[in-house]
């Protein structure tokens, strides 16, 4: 992971450099002491590519002078509209630009201490790189940032704020790192051990194998896993930093390893993608590391269901009838909807065990949500309005964005089943998103309760806002956000 540090020394006279420049102040103290330093070589390039601040822009000047090799512009916008979400875009795009310097300084302007955390919490995830299965080269090709000094005024009070956001990025890099890993590698027992090294930072993880499962119940969850060689698992992780007694907050994760649709077997073309169905357990991993490395002041409880979903003479049929752990019966007509069957027994199991103040889940559910929604927005379902209100504006700090999606009564008429209290799907491709989530409301009785669908922002296909191609922590931002705004004692 990215190394940072900060430094009021403002001028650089070497190496790899990138500056943050407002909208319209081209021409500050700090751009005209490294244009002098280069000669005029960063006016004139920024004048032939057009380059003006605006947000989200950027221009790159290679070997500006002999002893920079090269200084990178990212446009920041307009100085007052800069807020923590847009100086996180503006560190991870000059993280991304700074190419393969092994060290490099990044100076932020004028913006506040608190902000420049920020440009390097965005730096850290910006660099982020899975080359783990990659050889390096010879010619050291594979090189990448190592080092960051981040040059502000505010330095002291940057330094005072980071350990807190550092910590953020720490469970946004375990996320991503979990759902990177190929599905040959991280099995339910896998991932169930890398969740227990959360225990050398204070957390109790207790991990439930195929028996403890069978004893609670879990028929929805087991008859998913049937299919599979590999052995099931969910984890219970328990972060107590609150006041002893006091109701957790819980949030509930889907833990598909790899999802191959069972015996409602999914095309060949793009499968590979399955391997990432498990990051809303990702997520709720990398949450419960945050939340522990800065000392969170709350009780807060993460439950994981951990499966693979696979093909064989052991597999789930169509038409397969379970019992769930709330004792509800299921019909199950369609195998590749495994997900709400897995949530279904882990969110009763979190109720009931737990009696928590409100439940948020995380799930690869549909891909419906991605048809409505594409790729910009998660699905957000709930039965309480100040709990869905608290999450899109913790999305909205974050840049994690949430569009809330309705529930309803009218949709319970689709998951009737001739033979059992549902089934599992709703026998039409109307609503997907939808019915699935009324599906998941059966099993949070009167709690609180919240349903993250993030089918389509888990993954990126391609590099954006200083986010780098592939996984994306979604969702570890937005409930730490979540857990500050509102859930924090002291």
């Amino acid at each position: 992971m990215l190394q940072i540090s900060f430094s009021t020394h403002t001028q650089p006279t070497a190496g790899a450099l990138a500056i943050l420049v407002p909208e319209g102040d081209a021409q500050s103290a700090a751009f005209q002491a490294f244009d002098a330093a280069t000669h005029g070589a960063l006016g004139r390039a920024a004048k032939a590519e057009g380059f003006k601040g605006k947000d989200g822009t950027s221009c790159v000047v290679l070997a500006p002078s002999d002893s920079f090799e090269r200084i990178v512009l990212v446009g920041i916008g307009k100085a007052d509209d800069v807020d923590a979400w847009a100086a996180e875009k503006a560190g991870g795009l000059a993280a991304s630009l700074l190419g393969r310097a092994p060290k490099a300084a990044l100076a932020v302007g004028a913006l506040s201490g608190v902000l420049a955390a920020h440009v390097a919490l965005g730096a850290v995830l910006g660099a982020y790189h899975f080359g783990l299965y990659q050889t390096e080269d010879k010619d050291d090709k594979k090189r990448a940032l190592a080092e960051l000094s981040v040059l502000s005024a505010h330095s002291a009070e940057a330094q005072e704020v980071w350990p807190s956001l550092l910590a953020v990025a720490r469970g946004v890099v375990l996320t991503r790192d979990l759902v990177s890993e190929p599905a040959n590698v991280l099995s339910p027992v896998e991932f169930a051990e890398r969740a227990t090294t959360l225990r050398a930072h204070g957390v109790e993880v207790e991990v439930l194998d195929r028996a403890a499962m069978a004893a609670l119940g879990f028929g929805a969850l087991l008859g998913v896993a049937q299919g599979s060689a590999n052995e099931p698992r969910t984890v219970v992780m328990r972060w107590n930093g609150g006041k002893e007694g006091d109701a957790p907050i819980a949030f509930i994760g889907k833990g598909v390893t790899f999802d191959s649709g069972g015996i409602s077997i999914k095309p060949a073309a793009g499968m590979e993608d399955m391997k990432w169905d498990m990051a809303g357990a990702a997520t709720v991993t990398g949450l419960m590391a945050s939340l522990a490395l800065r000392k969170a002041a709350v009780n807060a409880v993460g439950v994981v269901g951990l499966v693979e979903n696979m093909v064989s003479g052991t597999a789930q049929r169509p038409g397969d009838v379970v019992r769930s752990a709330s004792g509800q019966t299921i019909e199950v007509l369609n195998t590749d909807a495994e997900g709400r069957l897995v949530l279904a027994d882990v969110l009763w199991y979190a109720r009931d065990r737990f009696a928590p103040r409100l439940m948020v889940d995380l799930a690869t559910l549909t891909g419906a949500i991605i048809v409505g929604l594409g790729h910009e927005y998660a699905g957000l379902f709930s039965n309480d309005d100040a709990l869905a209100v608290g999450l899109a504006d913790a999305g909205a700090f974050t840049g994690e964005k949430l569009w809330r999606m309705p529930l309803g009564k009218e949709y319970d008429a689709l998951l009737k089943s001739d033979i059992a209290d549902m089934q599992n799907i709703s026998g039409g491709r109307a609503g997907g998103s939808i019915t699935a989530a009324q599906f998941l409301k059966r099993f949070v009785g009167e709690t609180a309760w919240a349903h993250l669908d993030i089918a389509g922002v888990a993954w990126a296909s391609k590099a954006k806002n200083g986010q780098p191609k592939g996984a994306t922590g979604f969702g570890v931002r937005l409930l730490d956000r979540f857990v500050r705004n509102g859930f924090e004692q002291g």
